[in-house]
């Protein structure tokens, strides 16, 4: 069965979900080694540098219509979506 190909992500799309990843990773770090400076120091270093940018990338992602953000989802997906929510 041959597979679908998935549409790449664009610039903001990245951008978040890089974010999301490596701020999960973190929070999982400090939970189980709260004191890890390592794991402080790389998450300062993200608030400092990348926060504003991944936030404004958000925005313009929250900013999208519902309809062109349905499509997306569907091209990222890989298959469409009905109008309340199911498959087809």
């Amino acid at each position: 069965m041959p597979q679908a190909v998935k549409a790449p992500l664009d610039a903001d799309e990245e951008r978040v979900t890089r974010a999301q990843r490596l701020l999960i990773h973190l929070g999982a770090a400090l939970v189980s080694q709260p004191f890890d400076t390592h794991t402080h120091d790389r998450l300062r270093t993200f608030l400092a540098d990348d926060a504003d940018d991944v936030l404004a990338s958000l925005d313009a992602l929250r900013q999208r219509p519902e309809a062109e953000l349905r499509q997306r989802i569907a091209e990222l997906a890989g298959h469409r979506l009905m109008l309340h929510g199911g498959t087809a």
